[in-house]
């Protein structure tokens, strides 16, 4: 039997009764930071270009854009919400799936709470628990024992279109039948490249919006008795033949099923960046909160890294010492280490177009060389990293981290996921008053008794 029937009967009859204390938990931490990096990416480069797209085009009221308050067709909606989700690179991430998958499931069962109508807390966190299960497990069981990076695809948007269907089946309750057809119309869109990141382009933070529109599309096809390929996954044409020439782990696809859910291993991120930096960032920050010294006095400084990390985020060097624009600093290990050590810190306001002219950082960028240190390869987890600071009396400084902070084994807690979120807020163009925030703060904390999620989307709506 291909998987995809075993992920539509898991969809179709899991319980919120069935989820741990603990996804239930990581769940409620996955929709507070959403909420926080969506309303803080609401005025971001590209999210009003597609706002005033998505207003050309009109349609129905069906559900609510985050913070601007537009009432669209629920695809759209969501779409716009993800978008702004992903702006800032600072949603969560599953590091060994390579993997956002809150920004898919959660704009995907916002709109379509509102979409169905008296849609329940306990419910949406069932289908938000689910589908982050199912895509971090799609990207778990890609090409085991490989760096994903070098193949070229973004596996967020890739896997977004099938689990934004499933997740679109879920809140409409969907049958095993239908369901196993959303998720088939999902794979037919499914689509997402690594070739923006190289260019810098807008297309990088729009990718999972493009999946969530048409997951949700998909469901909703699939309702209406559209039918679409019943072994998407693991079929002679199915995604991990076509896509991956057959290099694919079943275990790791559906083992434990049902029992195991990937949600406790997604990590929030502390920095506005891609995963990939932050183990940088936290060793740029050790050093520089351990020791006292002055910026000009650094002579070099010396970065150590795994080959995909180089691939990825250190080359080419001129590019990201010198940033064209925001994208490039985003995924960029010398810009997120210049940052750490010029001003001890790494926030939203350091990854912004003004940013990427700041002399302070960009001198500090100068002085750093990244090399490729084979003992830091991994396949199996975030790679860690190495940096050395030199100073020109000849002390020299150096730490190594090998999982940076808010993984599972280092997580944020539900305060600090606060912070961050009350952080976002303030960077919004128009930020609501802090009680209106800390209002959707203590809803979120209670989800699991919320009767009704149209109360997150009323305090979401701000503008």
């Amino acid at each position: 039997m291909d998987a995809t029937y075993l992920f539509a009967r898991n969809f179709a009859t899991l319980k919120f009764e069935d989820l741990p204390p603990d996804v239930v938990s990581a769940t409620k931490k996955q929709v507070l930071d959403f909420f926080g990096v969506a309303v803080g990416g609401s005025s971001e480069a590209g999210v009003k270009e597609m706002t005033d797209l998505a207003l050309e085009w009109g349609g129905a009221p069906q559900s609510t854009v985050i913070y601007w308050g537009y009432k669209l067709p629920a695809p759209i909606a969501a779409q716009l919400n993800a978008t702004m989700g992903h702006s800032l690179d600072y949603d969560d991430v599953h590091e060994t799936a390579v993997m956002h998958p809150g920004v898919i499931t959660v704009p995907t069962a916002l709109a379509m709470a509102e979409y169905k109508g008296s849609l329940s807390g306990e419910e949406f966190i069932t289908a938000i628990a689910l589908g982050t299960d199912l895509i971090c497990r799609l990207g778990l069981a890609t090409r085991p024992g490989q760096n994903i990076h070098g193949f070229g695809w973004h596996l967020t948007s890739l896997y977004g279109y099938m689990t934004a269907a499933a997740v679109s089946g879920r809140i409409l309750g969907l049958d095993e039948d239908q369901m196993v057809d959303a998720i088939g119309i999902g794979y037919h869109q499914s689509a997402g490249n690594g070739q923006c990141v190289q260019d810098g382009a807008l297309t990088k933070r729009m990718g999972p919006g493009m999946a969530v529109k048409g997951g949700i599309t998909a469901a909703l096809m699939a309702k209406k008795g559209i039918t679409g390929a019943r072994n998407c996954l693991e079929g002679k044409h199915g995604i991990y033949n076509v896509y991956h020439q057959g290099s694919y782990s079943r275990n790791a696809l559906v083992g434990e099923l049902g029992k195991r859910f990937e949600g406790v291993n997604v990590s929030i991120k502390p920095y506005p960046c891609c995963r990939g930096v932050h183990p940088f960032v936290d060793a740029a920050l050790a050093i520089v909160n351990k020791h006292d010294f002055l910026v000009k006095d650094i002579e070099s400084i010396l970065v150590g890294c795994g080959e995909g990390t180089f691939g990825l985020l250190a080359s080419p060097p001129e590019v990201k010492a010198r940033p064209r624009n925001f994208v490039d600093s985003q995924f960029s290990v010398p810009w997120g280490v210049a940052t750490a050590v010029a001003r001890k810190r790494a926030v939203i306001d350091d990854f912004t177009e003004a940013a990427i002219r700041s002399q302070d950082i960009l001198d500090v960028a100068a002085k750093i060389h990244v090399e490729i240190d084979p003992t830091l390869n991994r396949t199996d987890v975030i790679e860690p990293a190495r940096v050395r600071v030199t100073l020109t009396n000849g002390d020299c400084y150096v730490e190594q981290v090998e999982l940076p902070t808010g993984t599972p084994s280092k997580p944020l807690s539900f305060a600090d996921c606060e912070r961050k979120f009350l952080d976002c807020v303030a960077h919004a163009k128009n930020p609501r008053s802090l009680e209106n925030a800390t209002d959707l703060v203590e809803l979120v904390a209670e989800l699991e008794n919320v009767r009704d999620v149209k109360s997150l989307v009323d305090l979401l709506a701000w503008s």
